[in-house]
This record gives structure tokens, C-alpha cells and sequence, in this order.
């Protein structure tokens, strides 16, 4: 049979398992060549520091399993823009897109069960200027030894703009960090880590160990936020919810936050209306009586840039390394070498400190 006509079927699950479905793909398509996009849309819709998307050829779509079915999918509309999200209306996972005009879908490849490089191949960073700082882009430079490539719009095209987030300030005078999802509908504020954190037994590893007016942040590549985020590589930082500004309680409600129990003793929180991942809380995880939750550092609006160096210090080492490396290799490698230089040029040294 001649490679053109002849077709692969890939299968994609999100982590409940609603969204669960098969595409028939042409042999001759194969690797689908997927970017990663720093763009701001889609950094505040998955709360992450890049998607990671593909294009399939018109007349390609999902063939559902069932009980899963198209019905499970939250549409998010953005004015002026030619496609819309859909993501799982029960977890959260960010699916793809589907464009208006021609229904033509752009896959979320984190979400396929297989992600070899007969499969899929990571061809470019696009939109990279949108993060201020590179983000992820600065990082992932190289895969197998080749460099990836770039694309940005002309800085006088209107899809250029990028954000500018300003310094925000709280009723104390103090310095706050503003956590926002693209629609706005959850939004909140960090502080810097107080003394009593920064000096707890416990509390201090979740702060820098280099500056204690720092947040501590780790790159996280393991299975269950992949297919929770719909993105290869979920980040964090963790602060005690009571530093949270509005106030919000153990049970993560705050705007339009909707709730998942992932396993047991686990709860997340992501926006019910665009889908960003915005919290990852582990009950039994706790300062004193306070709980520490992860917020997803995809939301944060920090006027450096979407690496937030100017409120917070990462790890060099991954977290959940074993699970990328069974997902995607080639992929992980290259994300483990960029972070270790990353880390190396920005601090002198790999920044080792206590598993979170």
C-alpha cells in the first residue's frame, strides 16, 4: 500500500478520561510537526508556560470513544480570534482548538498516548517575544542536538503586543504578584515570602534558598498534570493559602474556580470558563495547620516576564522526571540539559534543594 494512503491511528485520553477519542492520521503526515506557543492567550487558558499544539489537515477529527463524546468539551469564544479552545468540562485538560471559519482542529499533543518522533516531531517556539523573558523558550533550545527553531510576529503586526504587567501593591505597602486567567474570572494576588516562612523548619523550603524574598519554583513534567494541563511541562510555586489575597478557604473556591479530585487526598482547581490550571493542593501538605498550595506559575503576571525571576528562584532538577522521559524522551532530555545551563548561567550553580 502506498505511504499516502496508508493511515495510523493515535489515540488521546485526557486524565479523567472524558475527553477519550482516535484519529486516523495519514502515514505521510507522520511526524505531526508540533510548536510550542508562548503567546499570552494561550500561557493565561492552560495557566502554563507554553502549549504545545499541531495541525491536522482539514477533514481530520476526533473519532469519540465512548462514553466520552463531544458534549464533554468546554468551548472558550475569544473575540478577534480565529479559532476557539476546547478543553474537558470535568478536568480541566486543555484538548485543542477548532478553527471558526473551517473547522479544522489543532491537536494538544500532550495529550496522545504515544509521543515518540515517529510521531511526533517538536519543530519550533512561536510567539516567545509574548513571555518578556523567552520562558520556556529560553530553556527547551535544543532537542537531540538541533536547535528549534523561532517565529514571531513583525513588532508592528497587532498580534504582536504583549502584555505589560505592572507592579501591583497591597493595603500593607508591600509588593503583590498577580495570579490571573485569561478570562479574569480567577484572580489573586502573592506577597513576598514573610520572615516567619522564610525561617520555619518546615515552611523555608518552599522559598528560595539563595533569596528569601523568593518564591521557590520547579518544573514539573510528570504524567498527571500533562493530562490534567494539556501541556508537556506543568510549573509551580508554593505558598501557604493563607497569603492568598482575596482570602480563599481549603476548598480552592475563588471566582469562577471549578474543582477536581485527582486521586485521593488531592484536590485542583482550574477556571471554569477559558480552563486555565490555576491550584494543585495536597491536603495532608500543611504549615502548621495552614495548607500550601501549588499555583501554576502560567498565571502570573510579573513585569520581567513569565519566568518570574524577580519573585522567584527554580530548581534546577525536574520534578517527575521518569514520567517525561517515558512520554516524550528526546523532549525531556532537552528539557533537563536547558534547565541545568538556565539555572547554571543565572545562579553559578545547579540550585539543589528539598523535594517538595
Amino acid at each position: 500500500m502506498a505511504e499516502s494512503t496508508r493511515i495510523r491511528t493515535l489515540e488521546a485520553k485526557c486524565f479523567c478520561g472524558g475527553i477519550h477519542f482516535t484519529l486516523d492520521i495519514p502515514v505521510a503526515d507522520l511526524p505531526l510537526k508540533a510548536y510550542l506557543c508562548h503567546c499570552s492567550i494561550c500561557r493565561y487558558n492552560t495557566g502554563t508556560l507554553a502549549n504545545m499544539h499541531a495541525n491536522l489537515a482539514q477533514g481530520i477529527e476526533p473519532n469519540w470513544i465512548a462514553p466520552s463524546s463531544s458534549k464533554g468539551l468546554t468551548s472558550y469564544l475569544i473575540p478577534g480570534v480565529g479559532y476557539t479552545p476546547k478543553s474537558c468540562s470535568t478536568c480541566g485538560c486543555h484538548v485543542g482548538a477548532v478553527g471558526n471559519d473551517d473547522g479544522t482542529w489543532t491537536l494538544a499533543t500532550a495529550i496522545l498516548k504515544e509521543h515518540g518522533h515517529d510521531i511526533v516531531k517538536i519543530v519550533s517556539h512561536v510567539f516567545n517575544k509574548s513571555a518578556g523573558d523567552c520562558g520556556l523558550a529560553g530553556i527547551l533550545t535544543h532537542i537531540q542536538g538541533k536547535a528549534l527553531g523561532t517565529w514571531n510576529p513583525e513588532d508592528d503586526q497587532a498580534n504582536a503586543a504583549a502584555p505589560k504587567p505592572k507592579l501591583e501593591v497591597g493595603s500593607d505597602g508591600q509588593e503583590r504578584l498577580r495570579a490571573q486567567c485569561h478570562c479574569g474570572g480567577v484572580s489573586f494576588t502573592v506577597p513576598r515570602p514573610s520572615t516567619e516562612i522564610a525561617e520555619h523548619n518546615y515552611a523555608k523550603r518552599f522559598v528560595s534558598p539563595l533569596d528569601p524574598t523568593k518564591w521557590y519554583g520547579t518544573l514539573d513534567i510528570c504524567d498527571d498534570c500533562r493530562l490534567i494541563n494539556g501541556t508537556p511541562v506543568a510549573s509551580w510555586i508554593f505558598v501557604p493559602i493563607n497569603a492568598i489575597e482575596p482570602a480563599m478557604g481549603e476548598h480552592l473556591m475563588l471566582g469562577t474556580i471549578k474543582t477536581y479530585a485527582s486521586s485521593e487526598g488531592v484536590t485542583r482547581a482550574f477556571c471554569s470558563v477559558c480552563s486555565a490550571t490555576v491550584f494543585f493542593l495536597q491536603h495532608s501538605r500543611r504549615y502548621g495547620h495552614v495548607p500550601v498550595v501549588d499555583i501554576s506559575t502560567g498565571l502570573l503576571r510579573a513585569p520581567d516576564g513569565a519566568m518570574a525571576e524577580s519573585w522567584i528562584t527554580w530548581r534546577t532538577r525536574l520534578s517527575f522526571e521518569s514520567d517525561g522521559l517515558a512520554f516524550d524522551k528526546d523532549m525531556t532530555e532537552g528539557v533537563v540539559e536547558g534547565m541545568r545551563k538556565w539555572t547554571m548561567e543565572r545562579n553559578g550553580g545547579e540550585i539543589l534543594a528539598d523535594e517538595i
